[in-house]
């Protein structure tokens, strides 16, 4: 039989299967481009064909496909392992263990709550571990993780001022029991806590708008720590807000080295074990939280991904729901966390939507501090309207255009757009990533002026673009360190120019702009009646007849790209022209005058 995780080659090797696939993926299989998807999984080749995004005809064709071929033997998944009751025996104290307390913790820090508990067999799977605290007059349940040699912790997001009392429970008789009380005093100075919706646009929880200007470094966290470093003195000074990140390690194109540790103990000549967490990676990746944080930057983690060799894009849904819960776990006491379930979802053939309704609802489960949560495609769209997605996280669907559906999709959701993937600015080989400075840009503009929020990566080959960087060999060779795979250094032009946009959106009323009526070919936007933007684009016009809304304005012409602002004398009702300099990736600013 033929299921998700045979290959394409085997089904086109089998004439029954093969029938079936020229059936249901007619543009591949009966095309001369077969032969470049042989070692493709089924379950990830579906994603190229438009009429199986409809589940009732993927449904159709998995069942044909389960009806021929040899019977496969594959090692079953491995199951659930449920808290061992008997852990320790009635001779060990009811709530035995020794607490650590946190000193006064600061709103929107983590409070944690360390116990020094029993360590024999396996506490990763053995010890079932939570508390209920009480605050502020309701309570929230927060599970703890296993931190090894014997330590446990509950860590809990400071999300109200005032005394916290909790109390544990366990499976463990050591755990169970144990009260306690916990101070949170006010935020530290530029602390603002977690980012939430607001309407189609974004607020950190203490009301201080948050804009996210995205960049992506999938692999970073798996590099030598140079180069880590490296990443974060450049982080500090580019204007991103947010960072898209893989937990699991990324093998692709330029992502060749082998990560020195993972998410679970092992490699892959010795192989993993599924049922640990490897600590001291955790750690570290933490502390690369809390330094995003320190920067003012969100980190969009990405849980699942298909670029993987070391078979973590298949672990078994028992694997992957243990695995979800000790990430959330360990991590929703961040402010600064966003969860999204995965980088290009569709491709991920071991999994189908209803995998992915599961754990979506797993991380829920184990998120008490509600962060923002969404998924990524590849080819097909998500249904963004699921309760629990909170926001559109979508890459291009198109060669050129993307960021100009940004108000369609806004409509058709109802929720913040955020294009996280619009293709990168890089001169590599790949179509993805070998688009200009400007017409970077010029998507971010294009996305903003539609009320939505377009995403950075770069791809530049670092001797191509000014040098190899000096970073240890173990991240590969030289050539391989681009940002949009190991972070490292940036090379290309985009960054101050969006970093421009972002001043300009700050300026509006509200820190953000929404579309406004629009001309057939100029998309304005902004604040109705108060602050409106037109965007030019690859257009370059010598002028503008722009007819204004009722009052008084000023009026005023943006080079984007040489990032100048110039007024025109006066204020201006009516309509007005406006002298342009015939270039490309100008725009008109007007204020009206209070």
């Amino acid at each position: 039989m033929f299921d998700r995780a045979s290959t394409f080659g085997e089904a086109l090797d089998n004439p029954a299967a093969r029938a079936i696939l020229e059936r249901y993926l007619p543009g591949i299989a009966a095309s001369p481009m077969a032969t470049q998807f042989r070692g493709g999984r089924l379950g990830s080749l579906i994603a190229l064909a438009p009429t199986l995004e409809d589940p009732a005809e993927r449904a159709k064709m998995w069942a044909a496909l389960a009806e021929v071929g040899d019977d496969v033997s594959r090692p079953p998944y491995a199951p659930a392992i449920d808290p061992d009751p008997s852990y320790e025996g009635e001779d060990v104290p009811q709530g035995s263990a020794s607490v650590i307390l946190p000193a006064p913790v600061p709103r929107w820090d983590a409070v944690e709550i360390r116990l020094d508990g029993p360590s024999h067999g396996n506490p990763f799977v053995d010890v079932e571990l939570d508390a209920v605290f009480t605050r502020g007059g309701e309570q929230l349940r927060v599970g703890g993780f296993y931190d090894g040699d014997g330590a446990y912790v509950i860590r809990a997001l400071a999300d109200v001022e005032g005394e916290w009392t909790f109390v544990t429970h366990s499976t463990a008789r050591s755990l169970d029991g144990i009260e306690g009380t916990v101070t949170v005093v006010g935020p530290r100075a530029g602390s603002h806590g977690p980012v939430r919706v607001d309407g189609l646009h974004f607020r950190h929880a203490d009301g201080t708008r948050h804009r996210p200007l995205g960049t992506t470094a999938y692999a970073w966290t798996h590099q030598p720590e140079e180069l880590q470093q490296q990443t974060l003195r450049t982080l500090a000074d580019a204007p991103f807000t947010k960072l898209r990140m893989c937990l699991f390690p990324k093998s692709y194109l330029y992502n060749s080295n082998e990560p020195g540790d993972f998410i679970f103990p092992g490699s892959i000549a010795d192989g993993f074990d599924l049922e640990r967490f490897d600590v001291d990676h955790f750690r570290r990746l933490e502390k690369r939280i809390e330094q995003l944080g320190e920067l003012g930057i969100e980190a969009d983690l990405i849980l699942f991904h298909a670029y993987d060799r070391w078979g973590f894009a298949d672990l078994g849904p028992a694997v992957d729901e243990r695995y979800l819960r000790y990430v959330v776990r360990r991590l929703a006491a961040y402010a600064n966390v966003w969860w999204s379930m995965a980088n290009e979802y569709d491709l991920l053939w071991s999994k189908d939507e209803a995998d992915w309704e599961r754990l979506a609802s797993v991380v829920g489960e184990e998120d008490p501090f509600a962060h923002l949560n969404s998924i990524h495609n590849c080819r097909p769209f998500y249904d963004y309207s699921k309760p629990w997605i909170t926001h559109v996280s979508v890459q291009r669907v198109d060669v050129y255009r993307t960021a100009e559906n940004t108000d369609e999709w806004r409509e058709r959701w109802g929720k913040p757009v955020v294009i996280d993937e619009c293709a990168y600015e890089g001169d590599i080989d790949q179509g993805w990533g070998n688009i200009t400075g400007e017409e970077m840009v010029r998507r971010f503009w294009e996305g903003a002026v539609r009320g939505g929020y377009v995403g950075h990566g770069e791809t530049y080959l670092p001797v191509a673009a000014g040098g190899a960087t000096d970073v240890s060999s173990s991240a590969g060779d030289d050539s391989e360190v681009l940002w949009w795979a190991k972070g490292g250094e940036l090379y290309g032009t985009s960054p101050a120019r969006i970093g421009f946009l972002d001043m300009l959106l700050a300026e509006a009323p509200d820190g953000v702009w929404d579309p406004l009526p629009s001309d057939w070919d100029v998309p304005w936007g902004g604040v109705a009646g108060q602050h409106i933007v037109g965007y030019f684009g690859f257009n370059r016009p010598r002028f503008r007849n722009v007819m204004l809304p009722e009052g008084d304005w000023t009026v005023e012409v943006i080079d984007t790209w040489n990032l100048t602002i110039e007024p025109l004398e006066g204020t201006h009702s009516g309509a007005v022209r406006v002298e342009l300099p015939g270039r490309q990736f100008m725009a008109v600013r007007a204020i009206r005058v209070a």
